[in-house]
């Protein structure tokens, strides 16, 4: 090549760099920004639905746009209206929960609470209130209730599904065996009503989200402890009894709420101005994730934030059409390794929204998780969601501090493992399986007939291995006995506030809370904004598509991901019972689950 074809070359090369560099940066300002938004602006927050930790990950999801936002995005506004100078005031919505937890919603009535401290309003205006639904609504200055609507204020309930008697009716016998008496998974197969050990665990967990129930509504409303606890007694109610009773201030419509919470505001009077026309009103998701940290391009110190959401497998993370995501040991160490590697990241979050799953994805994730712990010294701090119970609270234990919400269930320091028998069904319908076979055990998952004393006493040995090396780890790093910890495993759910009680947690709060102590142990200031840098990184839409055309394992996934959208919560519910506990997992993999025991009928 001739000096001059070089130094053309050169020169077009040079001249992609500046154009791409200018580009980026005119979208970095350009986000940068934030929304347009007038002056004295309400923001309108509308909060429901399955309030995801991260934005979906399949292809059908993102075709179906409008994805709902992220618990974080939801924080994360509220933190910037609080100080934002065209933010007045704020109406939020809530509108029905598609999952039966509390922790998420717990976690987004803190952020409420705290952008109240900055003298600006908050009104709520609900369309219909269930128990979560009005609890978030509590944390507001005043509340609105549509007049054809009711307050459906009860208490806490759940439903625990048996279905013994069904798999007998159908010639299929649950031989299923756990170490720990709480470890109550295996009782939806095996029982046909509760034990005393499932009930005494069931109605602790009840007692404790009832009693933080009636706290926020004490709170919020400013009663007494003993007089909502009477109130819940009298429920449900019509909204003029609920505003009788003093637990919402006014009856009417969202056109009414927004005309209040401006007058609360000090929003100027514009005769001119239509009432219907609301050109002062921002909505939740044009105001959300629009920060200038979103490019990577920001000076500040930067904090990564694993993400660990769904049922936790062994493979690559994906959707399943009944559990919803699913956390893959493979890509969720692949992000551990990036994160270890960045050398920019100051500390490590593990935020962890999790039932468990398998006891060797469990394992391999915890290993990676210490490395990372170890690497140059950096904190890692794990901050748990709704739920991060025995596999979730498994790779927990690698991190220096774990916090949780008072309402997060966790725990579940247990396993079981097993096998259906499902010889009976098929001669129901007139089949038969024979077998062929070499080896003393070479049939232990047989299908057609129950574990052998001899294969028993096997599984029950690997179990109670898996079992007793959860145990040294959890006391290892909680820095406690084994005797210690023995006394609140056995497979034991507990609600986020009794895990501190018991030393399991060292903290309660969300993502915000499990941030400040990572910024407290490398010496940020608490007051110093910082960068949080997300793991797994978001998937662009082109390898979402072409995982589409040319995966199989995707178009399982795929399907899922169009089918789960049209079950409702219930539906899911009964259809994850009914498919049973191995149906994520490798065959006869040993399971570090916790129990199915939210089932919400409700449609």
């Amino acid at each position: 090549m001739s000096r001059r074809g070089l130094i053309v070359i050169l020169a077009l090369l040079g001249a992609a760099v500046v154009i791409s560099v200018v580009a980026v940066t005119a979208l970095y300002l350009l986000l940068g920004r934030g929304p347009s938004l007038p002056e004295h602006a309400m923001l309108r927050l509308e909060v429901g639905g399955e309030l995801p930790e991260q934005p979906p990950s399949d292809v059908a999801a993102v075709l179906r746009g409008n994805p709902p936002l992220t618990v974080h995005a939801i924080v994360e506004s509220l933190r910037r209206a609080k100080t934002d100078d065209r933010v007045a005031g704020v109406l939020l919505r809530p509108t029905g929960f598609t999952t039966p937890y509390w922790g998420k919603v717990q976690e987004i009535r803190d952020a409420v609470l705290e952008f109240r401290t900055s003298g600006k309003p908050v009104y709520a205006y609900l369309e219909y209130a269930s128990e979560r639904d009005y609890y978030l609504a509590t944390a507001a200055d005043k509340i609105f209730l549509m007049p054809a609507s009711s307050l459906d204020l009860t208490g806490v309930a759940t439903y625990q599904l048996f279905l013994r008697g069904t798999l007998d009716m159908i010639g299929v016998y649950p031989d299923l065996h756990r170490i720990g008496d709480y470890k109550s998974a295996v009782e939806t197969f095996t029982e046909k009503g509760y034990t005393p050990a499932h009930k005494e665990m069931d109605t602790a967990i009840n007692r404790s989200l009832y009693d933080q129930l009636v706290q926020g509504i004490a709170e919020g409303r400013r009663k007494p402890d003993a007089d909502v606890r009477l109130l819940i007694d009298q429920g449900p109610y019509l909204p003029d009894a609920a505003t009788r009773a003093g637990l919402v201030d006014e009856v009417g419509y969202e056109n009414e709420a927004k005309e209040a919470l401006r007058a609360a505001t000090g929003a100027p009077e514009d005769p001119d101005r239509d009432p219907l026309h609301e050109d002062d009103e921002i909505d939740g998701r044009a105001y959300a994730g629009r920060g200038s940290s979103l490019l990577g391009l920001s000076s500040r110190p930067r904090i990564g934030v694993i993400y660990a959401s769904g049922a936790i497998t062994s493979g690559k993370s994906g959707f399943d059409p009944v559990n919803g995501p699913t956390v893959g040991s493979e890509t969720l160490i692949e992000a551990i390794k990036l994160a270890r590697k960045d050398d920019s990241l100051r500390a490590l979050v593990l935020r962890i929204d999790s039932p468990g799953g398998s006891s060797v994805a469990s394992d391999a994730i915890w290993h990676e998780l210490t490395l990372a712990a170890r690497a140059d010294d950096r904190p890692l701090v794990a901050s748990m969601s709704d739920l991060a119970a025995s596999g979730g609270y498994y790779i927990a234990m690698a991190a220096d501090t774990i916090v949780a919400q008072p309402s997060t269930l966790t725990g579940s320091i247990g396993i079981f493992g097993g096998k259906y028998v499902t010889g009976g069904l098929y001669n129901k319908l007139g089949a038969q399986i024979d077998s062929t076979s070499h080896g003393k055990r070479a049939e232990f998952e047989s299908p057609v007939r129950r574990f052998t004393p001899d294969e028993v006493g096997k599984l029950d040995e690997q179990l109670r291995a898996f079992y007793d090396d959860f145990v040294a780890k959890v006391a290892q790093s909680r820095r406690k006995s084994v005797a210690e910890i023995e006394a609140v495993a056995q497979g034991r759910v507990w609600t986020g506030r009794q895990a501190l009680d018991n030393g399991l947690v060292d903290g309660l709060g969300g993502l915000d809370r499990a941030v400040a102590i990572a910024k407290e142990r490398v010496g940020i200031a608490a007051d110093e904004e910082v960068e949080l840098a997300v793991f797994p990184p978001h998937r662009p839409f082109y390898e979402l598509l072409s995982e589409l055309s040319g995966s199989g394992a995707w178009r399982q996934n795929g399907a899922g991901g169009w089918t789960s959208g049209r079950l409702n919560a219930a539906e899911r519910d009964v259809l994850r019972a009914l498919r049973g506990p191995f149906a994520l997992f490798r065959r006869g993999e040993p399971l570090a689950l916790m129990p199915y025991r939210y089932l919400s009928f409700a449609p």
